[in-house]
């Protein structure tokens, strides 16, 4: 049995990760909020505790997989928290959430304070990816503690790409699924011209997966849950809008030249009158925005 991981947040990803890291031949300690996400962790042979302190009590390093950057704050700084809980100096947070990279730099100078380290880590690739560990990382903080994890993220990944320093994988995360954002509308209307020209959507999107304007998401999401119709992929709408929000609120805050990412974030947000934020984020392809409205009046 190799050494302890500690495992919060057992929710799609995080119980799917939990199971990898426990066939890898880890010591999984598991903890949610929600019973019901502890029942089923434990019915799959998770071994789960009952407090959040027990994670950072029992362990000297933990995954954690929550929705928003104030939950990983909250893990670190509450009551039952990591600093609160931590028995020693060097415990190392591997934080696969999706967070702010000013939250995330702020906790890195928070933990260096009383001896322990974060990684920020999100991912790409799914409970899917999740489950078969073969998930992409996106690492940032410092070398060493990444050389720490990296038994860890050997297990649930096929790929580990190190950023930079704190913050930066965040940055790159948002970056990409603002990019994915932005595919899911233009391949969305490119399958509506191609049957508009009355050519086959499929056909179409064959001879694009052959040239230039392939995408992640002509090649994998448009097959497999858009042309399908099954839109079974497991990350919802409100999740992928939270990720192209704060992409557009970082595009803000660094005043960065990008007109287009404004307009893909409003067209996610208008989104939300008709797709609600359980379904499937691939629906965004069937979605036709409103006319923009002129600028000029």
């Amino acid at each position: 049995m190799k050494e302890a991981v500690g495992v919060v947040g057992l929710g799609r990803m995080g119980h799917a990760m939990a199971s990898t890291l426990r066939r890898a031949g880890f010591d999984v300690v598991g903890y949610d909020l929600m019973p019901a996400a502890r029942e089923r962790a434990r019915e799959d042979g998770i071994r789960v505790v009952a407090s959040l302190g027990e994670i950072f009590a029992r362990t000297r390093i933990a995954v954690s997989s929550l929705p928003l950057g104030a939950d990983v704050e909250a893990i670190v700084t509450g009551p039952d928290g990591l600093i609160a809980a931590a028995r020693e100096p060097g415990f190392l947070l591997i934080d696969t959430s999706t967070a702010e990279p000013a939250t995330t730099r702020a906790l890195h100078a928070l933990l260096k304070q009383h001896g322990h380290a974060i990684l920020d880590a999100p991912v790409s690739g799914g409970p899917g990816g999740a489950a078969q560990g073969t998930l992409t990382m996106m690492v940032g903080g410092e070398a060493a503690d990444l050389e720490r994890a990296g038994p860890v993220l050997d297990a649930l990944s096929a790929k580990v790409v190190h950023v930079g320093g704190p913050g930066a994988g965040n940055v790159a995360k948002l970056v990409n699924n603002l990019l994915c954002a932005a595919h899911l509308i233009t391949n969305g209307e490119a399958l509506r011209l191609a049957a508009a020209a009355g050519v086959d959507p499929e056909s179409v999107m064959r001879a694009v997966n052959a040239a230039s304007g392939r995408s992640g998401v002509s090649e994998v999401n448009v097959p497999r849950w858009i042309l399908s119709g099954s839109f079974d992929s497991g990350f919802t709408m409100g999740l992928m809008r939270k990720d192209v929000r704060l992409a557009v609120d970082l595009v803000r805050q660094t005043q960065a030249d990008a007109p287009l990412s404004e307009v893909v974030g409003r067209f996610w947000a208008q989104s939300a009158e008709t797709l609600a934020d359980g379904e499937d984020f691939n629906r965004m392809a069937l979605y036709a925005p409103p006319a923009m409205a002129n600028d000029n009046g």
